[in-house]
């Protein structure tokens, strides 16, 4: 279907991606795999026509082609669906999916009629069972992955590119997924995958292609591959998981936070409760972990933490035995509360600032002399984090967006780790990062539990919960259905729990 010849590309002088060639085959789902930073993203997004200067050649169906932009593309028949989803909230299904391709009548006008047909078409056909009408800002975050697969549908697209497609959807919707991918194999089209998650690549990858700094590394059959070999080629060497050892998680029992009958009512419907009667304690040096599907409440909790709804919050938050009353995220940060959020780039991160200025903005009174910004105190701060998170970049003035997504998160924590918090709150801080960035921060949260800070990690991902983790809750329809230590947890009793009624 389309064959890559010698692609290179280069930001500012930095090599991004070196002479790589690589074929993708119709009827068959290619795994794409490296760390963050290898250059996959980088090499999709020329093929998809994101990019338009690059060095080498790329044959489309036997034609060499050279797209202007991604429209280009998707006429030739390639669509690209990105991590970050390219959806208008409030726009409704049928109008983000022929945004750019209206169907007009004779008269120029919108066909409305025959857009609306085609969407209920394509939604019966993703197994998407919801009005075409619907906002997209009403639809939970796997129902708008199904929609950028319709919209790549929309275009009879022969090549379709998913770009760590199940990073924020449930299990159920996982298997949605993987059988619309099927459906679309049997229709012959290519499918390249991108994902973090390896076991899911032996669900549904027939073939593989391994990069590495800019270059790939090897390629060949799923077949008879193991984790172990796959994560051996991506890094170049093994890959110890971080783990908290015996004594690690021991913890001391000074109370740090306390949360008693924390209530959060709905925006515009105080009837309605989205977090119901939460009470649980943190201890200092103690790695509290928060698990629940989808719609649980953890992200609520969070933010309510941090002081995000104020208005809408009823109940007791303490600090050290000190009761606060927390009306703004910037008076949670005062007192010693601080959240990594969920999505890095709306939430974490000023993506056009450089590394220094998105460290120091969390952190002024330390980066200012007589109500100035000293630069120089700036560019010493960041250097701190960028060596003590080994932060891979040109130097602390790189633009934040250029870096790779590990990189980035790696950015937020040193944004939260310069306010220099009591607790630390991370909302799945190794969503859509790699394996070696991943064992980079489960070392980090376990070095900074050490040093006696109170640490709450919501993660989506049962081992990573169990591995880390000293103590566990367990959140459905938001409330807390189980408290275990993490001896007595398994995957089995977190995920009854965390069924809605299951218990």
């Amino acid at each position: 279907m389309l064959v890559a010849e010698n692609i290179g590309k280069k930001f500012s002088g930095v090599v991004a991606l070196e002479n790589v060639s690589m074929e993708l085959l119709a009827g068959r789902v290619t795994a794409i795999l490296g760390e963050n930073g290898a250059g996959k993203s980088t090499l999709m997004k020329i093929l998809s026509g994101v990019y338009d200067e690059y060095e080498g050649r790329i044959v489309f169906k036997g034609e060499t082609v050279k797209f202007k932009n991604p429209i280009d593309a998707q006429n030739a028949g390639i669509a690209i669906i990105h991590q970050e989803l390219n959806l208008v909230p409030y726009l409704s299904i049928t109008e983000n999916l022929f945004l750019g391709r209206e169907i007009t009548n004779a008269f120029g006008m919108l066909n409305r009629k025959a857009m609306r047909a085609k969407t209920t078409e394509l939604l019966i056909k993703l197994r998407l069972n919801v009005d075409p009408d619907s906002l997209v800002a009403d639809l939970r975050v796997g129902q708008q992955q199904v929609v950028e697969i319709a919209k790549a549908l929309l275009c009879d697209a022969e090549m379709i590119i998913m770009d760590e497609p199940t990073s924020a959807i449930t299990e159920s919707e996982v298997e949605v997924l993987f059988g619309i991918i099927a459906e679309l194999k049997s229709e012959n089209k290519a499918i390249v995958y991108i994902s973090h998650k390896l076991n899911e690549l032996f669900k549904i990858a027939d073939d593989y292609v391994v990069m590495r700094d800019g270059r790939k590394i090897e390629n060949g059959s799923m077949a008879g591959m193991t984790q172990d070999q796959l994560i051996h080629k991506m890094v170049g060497r093994e890959i110890n998981i971080a783990r908290k050892g015996e004594g690690q998680g021991q913890v001391a029992k000074k109370l740090l936070l306390s949360v008693k009958d924390v209530c959060l009512v709905k925006a515009g419907d105080k009837n309605k409760k989205t977090l119901d009667n939460i009470s649980f304690d943190l201890y200092s040096g103690e790695v509290l972990g928060i698990f629940g599907l989808m719609g649980a409440g953890r992200t609520e909790l969070m933010e309510t933490l941090l002081g995000v709804h104020p208005g809408l919050m009823t109940g007791k938050i303490s600090i050290e035995n000190t009761e606060l009353n927390i009306r703004s995220a910037t008076e949670a940060i005062n007192s010693g509360i601080v959240l990594v959020p969920e999505d890095r780039k709306k939430h974490g991160l000023v993506l056009n600032m450089d590394i220094k200025n998105n460290i120091s903005l969390s952190n002024l009174q330390e980066t200012k002399s007589l109500g100035v910004l000293d630069k120089g105190k700036e560019q010493k701060l960041a250097e701190k984090y960028v060596n003590a998170l080994k932060i891979k970049c040109s130097s602390a003035g790189q633009t934040v967006k250029n870096l790779s997504g590990g990189n980035q998160q790696k950015v937020v924590l040193a944004k939260c780790l310069a306010t220099k918090p009591k607790v630390l709150m991370l909302d799945e801080p190794t969503r859509g990062i790699d394996i070696n960035a991943k064992n980079e921060i489960y070392k980090l949260i376990i070095e900074l539990a050490a040093e006696g800070m109170g640490i709450i990690m919501v993660s989506s991902e049962l081992p990573e919960i169990l591995a880390i983790s000293d103590r566990v809750l367990v959140m459905a329809d938001g409330a807390i259905r189980a408290e275990m230590n993490i001896s007595d947890a398994t995957e089995d009793n977190i995920l009854k729990a965390a069924i809605p009624g299951a218990i």
